[in-house]
């Protein structure tokens, strides 16, 4: 009999190895926008996995609207459901507060982690056309934010800190077309987060010609975020490193989840993760140090892994 389990990224993760029995295990496994890099990563994810374990686990892909949009269909979903957001949402979410305000649920109680992802690297790509090489010349432009992720959320944030409020015109485009709508001249520029290199900002650099704006020390300190640097030479036409900010990401599913399916989903994706570097970059970022970083409890299933590996949590990840 075939056991079927939603892994929330948008792809179908299973298999009862250690239990020795014989199942399918699918998971649906969701993060981003197709053409993103997070959307990328749940491809490569999926792939690594069913490879892994012979085609035990199965994990579908499915395209999201953004973080916090894959945070409330927690209230929906089942215990097949895994899904990446940076764990300050998760807090948020708990409290019913920021993007949660007056939407609490007692089910985001039921949250918890699986493993760290690489971080969300924000993006402020610019034409070379616009001119614009700073934050200062976005004044009067067309920029997309896209709608719903969190990329839009902190780039209308970092726009207001640094003084451009009501100064630049917002497209109404969907993130999904930033690239074309950059080609044809429709905006000057867009905002994305997503983990370098990001396919959108690889091919708009590529097929266009882009500057990606680096931020100040000062301005970081302004946004409360971890400070990252792109190495010059990442994206076609990059001369010098490119400075900007970064927030930790993981991947959480919720407490119905069987011991034995998160136990074998953790398990997976880290025995996975070195090979995935070798074609992925943005892995190789992905070690213990992260781990820190995601302020949530861990699911016991992934806690018995983490045990066997060594890989110590604090007490209130346990």
């Amino acid at each position: 009999m075939k056991k079927l389990i939603g892994f929330g990224i948008a792809t179908g993760l299973a298999a009862l190895l250690a239990t020795g029995v014989s199942a399918e295990t699918r998971i649906t496994y969701k993060s981003a926008k197709s053409g993103s890099s997070y959307y990328q990563m749940g491809v490569e994810i999926a792939e690594a996995l069913k490879k892994k374990t012979d085609g035990d686990i199965v994990v579908t892909v499915e395209e999201s609207q953004g973080s916090v949009q894959n945070v409330m269909e927690v209230r929906a979903r089942g215990a097949d459901y895994v899904f990446t957001t940076p764990p300050a949402l998760v807090s948020s979410a708990q409290k019913a507060a920021g993007p949660f305000d007056g939407k609490g649920d007692p089910k985001f109680e039921d949250i918890r982690a699986l493993f760290p992802i690489p971080s969300l690297t924000m993006h402020f790509v610019m034409s070379d056309k616009s001119g614009v090489t700073d934050f200062a010349g976005m004044e009067g432009k067309t920029i997309l934010l896209g709608k719903g992720s969190f990329g839009a959320s902190e780039g209308e944030k970092y726009l207001d800190l640094f003084g451009l409020k009501d100064k630049v015109n917002l497209s109404e485009v969907e993130l999904s077309n930033a690239v074309p709508a950059l080609q044809n001249g429709q905006i000057d520029g867009f905002v994305t987060a997503g983990s370098w290199p990001a396919p959108n900002v690889i091919e708009a650099a590529a097929s266009t010609g882009v500057t990606v704006l680096s931020l100040s020390d000062e301005q970081i300190a302004e946004t409360k975020r971890s400070k990252i640097v792109i190495p010059a030479g990442t994206y076609a036409g990059q001369d010098s490193d490119i400075t900007t900010t970064s927030l930790p990401v993981a991947a959480f599913t919720t407490s119905q989840m069987s011991d034995d399916t998160a136990y074998e989903l953790t398990k997976a994706f880290w025995e996975s993760k070195a090979a995935m570097a070798e074609t992925s970059p943005w892995w190789k970022g992905v070690d213990q140090s992260l781990m820190g970083n995601v302020a949530v409890k861990f699911h016991p299933g992934a806690i018995r892994y983490y045990k066997e590996a060594g890989m110590e949590l604090t007490a209130d990840q346990m």
